[in-house]
């Protein structure tokens, strides 16, 4: 049986926003690198990789309100949310970091004092959590 709050909290309008978040990271990310002209680092690189896919795996879920996308969606948001930890945790204890062009310790760019690393983990922080209600709901 359905409790009421099911239905104020469907899992589609959870995985929509999902969406939304990965949607706004990704251009986020599109616009420091191409409208900035920021170069990337390795981290960076790979924080990317497991974000761009979210967006059309997460709005097709929602499309078609599909909360058992969790079982692919998770895993991508939690290695992503593990890599933003670290690079936040590399920025903030100002390690030094040798892989690739950019050290992955440099803080290039600050959006409300947050970092590009710290945002990151945000992102796949949130929506993380809105992919797991929705599976709570499906």
């Amino acid at each position: 049986m359905r409790r009421p709050l099911d239905r104020v909290v469907a899992p589609r309008p959870l995985l929509a926003g999902a969406s939304v978040i990965a949607l706004v990271a990704t251009a986020g990310s599109l616009w420091l690198s191409l409208g900035l002209g920021l170069v990337p680092c390795r981290l960076c690189w790979y924080q990317r990789i497991l974000m761009y896919p979210l967006v059309i795996v997460l709005g097709v879920a929602a499309l078609e309100a599909r909360p058992g996308v969790a079982r692919t969606a998770l895993p991508l948001a939690g290695l992503g949310a593990s890599l933003a930890a670290y690079h936040s945790w590399l920025q903030a204890s100002r390690t030094t970091c040798r892989v690739g062009v950019v050290s992955c310790a440099t803080v290039q760019y600050r959006v409300l004092g947050l970092t590009v690393p710290n945002l990151s983990l945000l992102a796949f922080f949130l929506v993380g959590v809105a992919v797991t209600a929705a599976w709570a709901r499906g």
